[in-house]
């Protein structure tokens, strides 16, 4: 089994988007989602199928698509999707990169939309239980798709407005909390902290050296960096790093101890305490699962 980074091409550079109109025909003999590749990229994925039936797969769950049906999928998480049924699948895909779109009226929703504490995936539910919610952000994808490929004078201006309504709908329909809003964050000392982390998760990364960087007391910045994104500076970097030894896992064919070497985890002990807090599982279950294609 095969699992890739999928580069994703904006149409763009200054949206960060690409929104495209996709036609499958069904196969025969139809395969298997287990002889289907594994992808992810960093981009945020909106799916809206509109003639057909799309069977998605995530490492969580499988989700069967139908026409008018929504799904998203979350920053860098493994997916993989087919054709089911006879019939010929048209579907649109929408990525986006949101971060740029963190102007200071949204950095108190940033926290969640980031996927700190929940994996966006978590929100389809909404899809699932609120038609009118689905149905507004079918509409909004279908919309994004006609300024992109219309080009028509402010197309720019209205895509980007069709993205922040699309955020607004996702927070007014979230019926379970996920999105919560929290006190005010300052975008210009919380981004560079975050690029910071991206950047160096090989390395040792010093929270005092952090506070520094951000012009803070070693005091005062822990109690602000755990105020504004939900979780300690230290069990943040530890997500982020077993969120990237999980792609690394299946991706670049490199030992076990080699992965945790490479998120900064020398500790091999450590590496696996982490990395089955965060999935219930060990690393070569993760795999396993992966590759029996069964949710992990």
């Amino acid at each position: 089994m095969e699992f890739f980074q999928e580069p994703i091409l904006y149409q763009n550079p200054a949206l960060c988007l690409k929104v495209w109109q996709f036609t499958s025909r069904p196969k025969k003999p139809s395969p298997s989602m287990q002889d289907i590749r594994w992808h992810y990229h960093k981009e945020v994925e909106f799916l809206y199928v509109q003639e057909g039936v799309h069977e998605i797969s995530t490492p969580n769950r499988t989700y069967t698509l139908k026409a008018g049906d929504v799904m998203v999928i979350g920053s860098s998480q493994l997916h993989r999707g087919r054709v089911v049924g006879p019939d010929t699948l048209v579907y649109i895909v929408f990525h986006v990169d949101l971060e740029p779109y963190f102007d200071p009226a949204m950095m108190m929703y940033y926290r969640r939309f980031s996927e700190v504490l929940h994996p966006l995936e978590e929100l389809n539910y909404m899809f699932e239980e609120n038609a009118a919610v689905r149905a507004e952000v079918a509409r909004i994808i279908e919309s994004i798709h006609k300024e992109i490929l219309g080009e028509s004078k402010g197309y720019e201006i209205a895509a980007s407005m069709h993205i922040k309504h699309l955020l607004l709908t996702l927070l007014r329909g979230d019926t379970r909390g996920l999105l919560q809003a929290h006190e005010h964050v300052d975008a210009s000392a919380l981004k560079p902290i975050v690029e910071y982390v991206d950047r160096h998760l090989a390395e040792k990364i010093d929270m005092e050296q952090v506070a520094r960087r951000a012009g803070m007391s070693y005091f005062y910045f822990s109690k602000y960096f755990k105020r504004a994104m939900g979780a300690s500076f230290t069990d943040y970097v530890n997500r982020k790093r077993i969120a990237k030894a999980e792609r690394l896992l299946v991706t670049s064919g490199r030992s076990i101890a080699e992965v945790a070497s490479e998120v900064g985890i020398g500790n091999m002990a450590h590496f696996y305490e982490l990395f089955k807090r965060f999935n219930g599982c060990t690393p070569k279950q993760y795999v396993k699962g992966l590759n029996a294609g069964s949710g992990v």
